[in-house]
């Protein structure tokens, strides 16, 4: 008996040390998973989308070691009361304006400050589709009308199986995929516990298996086409996205600070939603795109993609915004007007014919209620047109 009770407890003691062992093993995951689903929550969002590293893989985008390009300050823009009213209804947490590329307004809100590297959220894609344009140039990728498949090939049979590059582009790639962010359930939501568990991007991507409409016919918000436009570059360069992005677009444009990329458990960049800056940052990439592509003294995206991709061509509804490239027009389609934006508050706003550029962050919980987005481009304007 006594025998019988020592092999007893010696089990229970490997068995407890196994149990630690794996505990320990899946702390980060846990961590991580446990963060997703706290991301939003009110006490939390601010502090969160101001330090999404602190509980997220993640990866630099090195701004390398030139000078920071300098932007000068101009007269400064006081805030009326309708856009103090604005900044505290939509939470938001910074404001940064540019006009004719000197800075006249710049202010942070809700304990955050001008040092704090902001998660873009769907304003990456944008940034993405800023690299393919100078890869295209280059000669990486033919055209975007080449199938996906011819660059990533391990999407054949799947739902992507006959888009081109140039559908995922226009977010008319005809995949099924549910962008409810209220919704546990929802493909967006199933995304993200992937990339909290350290799991894989592009297999998520390559078991999506049903499609809504023919590719190029029909628009629908699908955000893991933005995914494929990642393992499309990644399959003609041979290179990942963090670097690529830091050689092409980031090092060129003087950053103040290196960027980073969350990314899923094998160091793939979550290009549709995680790249982080500080916001004057992402004031000096909407100054660049109001400037053609030239910054810094060099032309850094192609001028000709630039324009391209900046106005609607996706085949969206009448009424509805527009979409290009991984870029908004607004539903009026006013020429020389396009953003970059994201969930919850993100914006890059630039107004061509005016000469300004307004860039934005915020922890807006309310961002889908009706008529928020009319209304955040409609204090936009108002800025614009008060310079």
């Amino acid at each position: 008996m006594r025998h019988i009770f020592k092999y007893f407890t010696q089990a229970i003691l490997i068995l407890a040390i196994v149990a630690i062992a794996i505990g320990i093993w899946k702390r980060e995951e846990l961590k991580r998973l446990i963060a997703v689903r706290t991301l939003f929550t009110e006490d939390k969002i601010v502090t969160n989308f101001s330090g999404m590293n602190a509980a997220f893989l993640s990866v630099d985008v090195p701004r390398g070691d030139g000078p920071v390009t300098a932007i000068t300050v101009g007269d400064a823009m006081a805030l009326d009361s309708e856009m103090k009213q604005w900044i505290k209804d939509r939470t938001v947490t910074s404001l940064v304006v540019l006009k004719d590329g000197a800075m006249v307004h710049e202010s942070y809100y809700q304990g955050t400050d001008p040092d704090d590297l902001r998660i873009s959220w769907s304003i990456a894609k944008s940034y993405l589709s800023a690299l393919l344009g100078v890869l295209l140039e280059e000669g990486a990728i033919a055209s975007i009308d080449d199938p996906v498949t011819q660059y990533a090939s391990s999407l054949k049979g799947g739902a992507y199986d006959g888009a081109s590059i140039r559908n995922v582009l226009n977010m008319a790639s005809g995949v099924t995929f549910d962008e409810d962010y209220l919704d546990q359930s929802s493909d967006i939501n199933k995304m993200g516990r992937v990339l909290a568990l350290g799991g894989s991007m592009d297999g998520f991507a390559v078991n999506l298996s049903k499609t809504f409409a023919e590719p190029g016919t029909d628009w629908q918000y699908v955000s893991i086409d933005t995914h494929i436009i990642s393992m499309v570059i990644r399959g003609a360069t041979g290179r990942e996205i963090a670097p690529l992005l830091s050689e092409k677009i980031i090092k060129p444009m003087g950053l103040e600070a290196s960027p980073y990329y969350l990314t899923d458990g094998n160091g793939v960049a979550f290009v549709l939603g995680g790249l982080n800056l500080r916001t004057r940052d992402y004031a000096r990439m909407g100054q660049m795109f109001l400037q053609n592509g030239a910054y810094n003294f060099q032309q850094i995206v192609p001028a000709d993609w630039v324009a391209v991709s900046t106005v609607s061509s996706a085949p969206t509804s009448a009424g509805e915004y527009g979409y290009g490239y991984q870029w908004w027009m607004p539903s009026d389609g006013r020429e020389g007007e396009f953003l970059a934006r994201g969930v919850y508050g993100q914006y890059i706003y630039i107004n061509r014919p005016l000469g300004v550029v307004i860039a934005s962050n915020a922890a807006d919980r309310k961002f889908r209620e009706a008529g928020v987005s009319d209304y955040n481009v409609e204090i936009f304007r108002k800025i614009a047109e008060g310079l």
